[in-house]
């Protein structure tokens, strides 16, 4: 392949889907997925891609019922706390993106130590999306913006960009949703602009590493024009 992603974007669709389907509980296909994701991760990382962008739990997930929440809370927890030691090994600086605010303190403590740990770290930029939403990311500059009393002469996208969840990031090249859902649904709306779009069928916890190969396959077929003939 002459082109590989330097920034990809994941949605790990259809986690209850796959534990339905396996008459599993729900909650089992959430642990299914997370585990899938750091296996993806490091398959993107092996291929030279330098950013990757997982979409975890967004600002629409809060109104699932509190069993399901709480889980995926600790489970995000528990997940990043277990996978420290290999973030470390693989070189993998880990990143939390999204509004902090009703996260539990035990959580909180947990990606400050993470982050902290891994901020050195340069063989892949791992952001995780956790209470994220594009609208909430794109509101949340302007408030930041409005608070530093920057004049509107001076904002300009490149400023614009800097107050972003992802700011100092490349823009993603390529997204990528399992699940057979085609929609953005919330997710980096600004960073996304120019981004492929490639969808799969496979529910996330079934999708492997020949399947990322197919979406990289697409992708160097295609033609990028950024908005130009």
């Amino acid at each position: 392949m002459k082109k590989i992603p330097q920034h990809i974007v994941l949605f790990p669709d259809g986690n209850r889907r796959w534990a339905k389907k396996k008459g599993l509980p729900s909650l089992k296909g959430h642990q299914q997925g997370y585990k899938n994701i750091l296996e993806f991760s490091n398959w993107c990382k092996e291929r030279g891609v330098k950013v990757l962008t997982a979409f975890g739990f967004s600002t629409e997930n809060w109104k699932r019922s509190k069993q399901e929440v709480n889980y995926l809370m600790s489970l995000a927890e528990v997940g990043l706390l277990e996978s420290l030691k290999q973030f470390q090994k693989d070189d993998v600086r880990v990143k939390i993106i999204g509004d902090r605010t009703n996260l539990p303190k035990s959580l909180i403590k947990a990606i400050n130590l993470i982050e902290d740990a891994t901020k050195n770290n340069k063989k892949l930029h791992l952001n995780l999306a956790i209470s994220y939403g594009g609208k909430w990311d794109i509101l949340n500059a302007a408030k930041q913006i409005v608070k530093n009393n920057i004049s509107p002469e001076k904002i300009s996208e490149k400023v614009f960009e800097s107050y972003l969840s992802t700011a100092g990031l490349l823009d993603p090249d390529l997204i990528i949703r399992a699940g057979g859902e085609k929609r953005l649904s919330n997710f980096v709306l600004w960073q996304a602009a120019y981004a492929e779009l490639y969808f799969s069928e496979k529910l996330w916890p079934d999708f492997s590493e020949k399947d990322l190969d197919e979406a990289f396959e697409e992708f160097d077929r295609r033609q990028r024009r950024f908005g130009g003939n």
